[in-house]
């Protein structure tokens, strides 16, 4: 009895340092984006005493509850690996920049995807019977190989007999290379939204008036002072977006892609400045402002103080007679100074 006594003891002790999955509490939870937010009332007085041990409880039971919702979704194996599929989230979370537009695909890959065909990863050397031994795809020892290989050509039958086979081979190339980099140049262009002349280069004999005003704009801006002290004709208007091409035209700063982590740190430091703000105090202006306060307390003080003159009792009410005074007005002596 002793035996099972302790065991069961120290399996209580043990159950107790587990808290209990069990929260009974309502918060809002969205198991699509793995958020929950509380917006329960904080109990003052227990944070008061202990904020630490209150907030670590308070985020532990509402972790559980979302824990509890996750577990509770279907789940599939997947390569010998339990995966939970997660809903679609409710709550829109705020971004930085718009979500960015898918890149329009390119000409070979609309075809790869209309016939199906899939990129599949080749080796980087393959086996050449004529020289045996093995042969890099690329790079400068395929050249050297290519030129072992074919150290002498065959002339084709209609072909002039005269002719550099080997000079004819190069240029070749050549041509493939400069189609390879057009087409290349041409789904750049497509990509960006860019119109792209297919022959030569467009140059109209009438051009535009949006295309005139750009150029007057850029030649005005291509002075030594930038065109500040260039004349305007009375209706005369700027062009708009040639700012790129004018000289000395300030251009608006493009923020630079976030990742996820830089754009969490930015917010947090934008809400803990906001947070912990304090107003700035002049000290001067506070001492001054104390100082006249004290001096016009104690002139309150000292008017209090003063003892009230009483009235006097009787006599006329009449107005009071002026004093005679028994002085002689002095005339004028002549020959005396005369102001200016």
């Amino acid at each position: 009895m002793d035996v099972v006594k302790s065991v069961l003891e120290k399996s209580a002790k043990e159950a107790e340092n587990y808290k209990s999955i069990e929260v009974k509490k309502l918060i809002d939870i969205d198991v699509g984006a793995l958020l929950a937010v509380d917006s329960n009332a904080l109990d003052s007085k227990a944070l008061r005493v202990s904020p630490n041990d209150y907030l670590l409880k308070l985020t532990r039971d509402n972790t559980q509850l979302l824990f509890n919702e996750i577990f509770e979704l279907p789940t599939e194996k997947i390569d010998e690996v339990i995966v939970a599929k997660l809903p679609k989230q409710r709550f829109s979370l705020p971004r930085c920049k718009p979500v960015p537009k898918p890149r329009p695909l390119t000409k070979w890959q609309e075809f790869a995807k209309a016939k199906g065909i899939v990129k599949k990863k080749k080796s980087k050397l393959s086996w050449d019977e004529q020289l045996k031994k093995w042969i890099p795809l690329y790079g400068f020892r395929r050249t050297t190989a290519q030129k072992e290989k074919d150290w002498v050509l065959e002339v084709p039958q209609n072909a002039n007999p005269m002719e550099d086979q080997f000079a004819k081979k190069i240029e070749a190339k050549s041509e493939r290379v400069a189609k390879n980099e057009l087409q290349r140049l041409r789904n750049i262009a497509k990509a960006r939204n860019v119109k792209v002349p297919r022959f030569g280069i467009s140059n109209p004999d009438v051009s535009s008036a949006k295309e005139l005003q750009a150029a007057v704009t850029v030649a005005k801006s291509s002075t030594a002072s930038l065109g500040k002290f260039q004349e305007k004709l009375p209706k005369e208007k700027e062009a708009r977006g040639v700012s790129s091409i004018t000289p000395g035209a300030t251009r608006k700063r493009k923020l630079p892609p976030l990742s996820s982590s830089e754009e969490k740190s930015q917010n947090l430091n934008i809400a803990d400045s906001v947070l912990n703000k304090r107003p700035k105090i002049d000290l001067e202006k506070a001492v001054s402002r104390h100082i006249n306060e004290e001096q016009l307390q104690r002139s309150e003080e000292k008017k209090s103080e003063r003892p009230k003159r009483q009235k006097r009792s009787g006599g006329g009410g009449g107005k009071k007679k002026p004093k005679s005074s028994n002085r002689s007005r002095k005339g004028k002596v002549a020959g005396g100074r005369k102001r200016r």
